[in-house]
């Protein structure tokens, strides 16, 4: 049979028709948990939407400011049901918009929002001076 380009490899007849290329199957599963920190434990924790830092308590009151930052904690921008998309910028069923969404408001719907990540088993504590941190590292 004659082509019209005569190099080799595309459509030649000494292949090795040995091998098939279909589908060979499943693969065969990898043993525990795969992916970064599947199986480590984690915690659930409420965090200041301004400046990131740890609240202890959930239970958020109305009057409730930031120690880090001093914000306001009982806003929309902490809330579980806060979305920019939303109607009324939340997911309840709520009459009127609330403006401002950083501001402390009295909503009766909030709901401190958490978010999970990894838990340690106990929370060092940075050392003030960065020269006796790296001294601690070779102490025997």
């Amino acid at each position: 049979m004659s082509r019209k380009y005569g190099q080799r490899g595309y459509q030649d007849d000494d292949r090795d028709s040995g091998q098939s290329r279909g589908p060979s199957g499943p693969r065969p599963k990898k043993e525990g948990p795969r992916g970064r920190g599947l199986g480590k434990p984690t915690a659930n924790r409420f965090k200041c939407a301004r400046c990131g830092a740890r609240i202890l308590n959930v239970e958020v009151a109305p009057d409730a400011t930031c120690g880090d930052c001093g914000s306001d904690l009982h806003t929309c921008t902490n809330c579980t049901y806060f979305d920019s998309s939303a109607p009324n910028e939340c997911r309840q069923p709520v009459e009127t918009r609330i403006p401002g969404k950083s501001k402390r408001n009295q909503c009766e719907l909030f709901a401190a929002k958490t978010v999970q990540e990894f838990a340690s088993d106990s929370e060092g504590v940075a050392p003030s001076d960065s020269k006796s941190a790296f001294d601690d590292l070779f102490d025997f």
